[in-house]
């Protein structure tokens, strides 16, 4: 896996095995940083990353400036190697919660401008996530929420759907409460 664009751009990371993770493919991260970059002032954004594995999605973002990462995983070990590789780039705008999502998102009360969830496939509820995320502040008024699925699920009827991105089997659904 890379940091495809920023500061940390062409870094390499490397999880260690049997991390219980499946990382976004370097094409589809490419293609949905694509997007995002038309859309979005990645240093005024404070980002939620749920379900975050190997913390792929983290790393880009930091990479990218924004303001601040909050991650959001329940396993220890994926914890412990985000954290070492986050103070290998000696990025400190980072907060770590050793958590279910679902918890998490019970429990805080912080907002965020854009909030990533790359749920397990076959183990989550996506319409009860979205569900959680856009019937609270979690996600800011004008926030953006991505949800990473495969491409047989379909989102598009959900509250405050914009429109999904596929690239192979994988999809991206983008929701928002504003205008896209």
């Amino acid at each position: 896996m890379r940091i495809i664009g920023g500061t940390f751009k062409g870094r390499i990371i490397k999880p260690p095995q049997g991390l219980p993770a499946r990382p976004t493919t370097d094409f589809a991260k490419e293609a949905l940083f694509n997007v995002l970059v038309n859309r979005v002032d990645f240093e005024e954004l404070h980002v939620l990353d749920l379900f975050s594995g190997t913390g792929n999605i983290s790393f880009e973002f930091a990479s990218r400036g924004a303001k601040s990462v909050t991650i959001v995983e329940k396993h220890a070990k994926s914890i412990f190697f985000i954290k070492s590789e986050f103070e290998k780039l000696n990025y400190n705008k980072v907060n770590y919660y050793k958590n279910d999502a679902f918890s998490f998102l019970k429990s805080t009360k912080q907002s965020f401008d854009l909030i990533f969830a790359d749920p397990p496939f076959q183990e989550i509820n996506h319409k009860e996530l979205h569900q959680l995320l856009t019937d609270s502040y979690v996600l800011a008024q004008d926030g953006i929420l991505i949800i990473e699925h495969q491409k047989k699920t379909n989102l598009s009827d959900l509250k405050f759907f914009k429109e999904t991105k596929n690239y192979g089997n994988i999809s991206f659904s983008f929701f928002s409460k504003e205008n896209l």
